[in-house]
């Protein structure tokens, strides 16, 4: 083999961090998540055979298996057991990809030479198992699409290998929607065309492709192809996210203040969210005229939501500005970060609340980030501030 890239799964993780803790969760339909009128985080195998999956309304996912044990979630306790998962796979492989709170990429390029890739990340996937206790799966090919194809094939519990000159053997069989980015939407559109297997996809002109779903039809095709040469990146934690303001006229209008600071928190979450960041520490900033400088900070759950970190934002800020003073500077800085949830707060947040982040984060995807805000956070936008 060439390249030797792996890919390493933590299997349903926020339900193993829970049956960890209580053994009692074991082998009965559980679900991760909010209340009522939230969303599922996560779910057991056993609830999934009822229907159940990640991001749907918990009071849908009842409905479908309404003997389900639910439970709120612990992203603390989670994110220390994905530093457990970190540190064992830094201290062993050469270069390591995190790619989530339970995602890991890892090139293995060379090691072939010295003893049986294959047989070395089985011995390390063990022990992965046997100093954390979570169950995992893993695959082995010659780029990251295909590894991360192999490991959802061979789920749960799974350790593949799919050899350089078997690639196109493995994948042509499969669904599209196997392929990693590709969604419900572009997958029904590829099937109403009559394209479902990866074979048919990889098989089609990429010329036709692209009239179909636009400047991601290359990619689309060579993924389906097998081709990926897209590297590890190599892993560094990130400490925190911040913005600041300094104004061209120092100003004591407090509405325009608050109003800035929504959409400080605006772009900063959505950084969140594209970087797969939830944070827990806020902290406000500001600069009066004369040069003085106050912070205040507040611990928070892990969230990664506009509005509940607005709502905290605007109570420092009020507990922060104590003089009738003009300032200079305000700042909002996110710390106390976990690689984890893509979307917002799973465990709190309305499912409303989730599709108009999702909406508008795709917007900003396609756009720049400065396409589209709340109305009440557009100031941020105007750089005459």
């Amino acid at each position: 083999m060439g390249r030797a890239v792996a890919h390493l799964d933590l299997d349903t993780f926020f339900v193993s961090c829970e049956r960890l803790n209580n053994p009692k969760f074991n082998e009965v339909p559980l679900i991760v998540g909010g209340g009522h009128r939230g969303v599922v985080a996560s779910c057991s195998y056993e609830a999934r055979k009822f229907g159940v999956r990640s991001a749907m309304p918990m009071k849908l996912a009842l409905q479908k298996c309404s003997h389900a044990i639910v439970v709120k979630g612990d992203m603390e306790f989670y994110s220390k057991k994905s530093h457990e998962v970190t540190q064992i796979l830094a201290e062993m492989v050469p270069i390591l990809e995190k790619a989530s709170i339970d995602e890991f990429y890892m090139d293995l390029t060379g090691m072939d030479r010295f003893f049986g890739t294959y047989k070395w990340t089985n011995e390390l996937a063990a022990k992965v198992i046997r100093e954390t206790g979570l169950p995992l799966s893993f695959a082995l090919s010659v780029n990251k699409t295909v590894s991360k194809i192999a490991t959802g094939v061979g789920k749960p519990y799974g350790n593949l290998e799919v050899a350089e000159n078997n690639v196109r053997q493995f994948l042509n069989p499969l669904l599209v929607g196997k392929i990693p980015g590709i969604g419900h939407t572009t997958s029904n559109l590829l099937s109403r065309i009559g394209v479902r297997t990866i074979k048919t996809l990889a098989e089609m002109p990429i010329e036709l492709l692209q009239q179909f779903i636009g400047k991601n039809g290359i990619d689309l095709s060579n993924k389906a192809n097998g081709i990926d040469l897209s590297p590890v990146q190599p892993y560094r934690d990130r400490k925190s996210l911040s913005k600041e303001h300094t104004f061209h006229q120092d100003t004591i209008d407090i509405p325009r203040l608050k109003a800035l600071m929504v959409g400080m928190v605006e772009q900063l979450c959505y950084d969140l969210r594209r970087e797969k960041w939830l944070t827990s520490v806020v902290t406000i900033k500001v600069r009066y005229a004369n040069f003085d400088t106050h912070t205040r900070q507040k611990h928070v759950a892990y969230t990664s939501s506009d509005h509940s970190l607005t709502t905290t934002v605007h109570s420092l800020f009020d507990q922060l500005y104590d003089r009738r003073m003009r300032l200079r500077l305000i700042g909002v800085q996110f710390g106390g970060l976990v690689h984890g949830v893509y979307q917002p707060d799973l465990f709190k947040d309305e499912h409303k609340e989730l599709a108009i982040y999702q909406a508008m984060d795709k917007i900003r995807d396609r756009f720049g980030k400065d396409a589209v805000a709340r109305c009440a956070g557009a100031s941020f936008m105007n750089k005459k501030l």
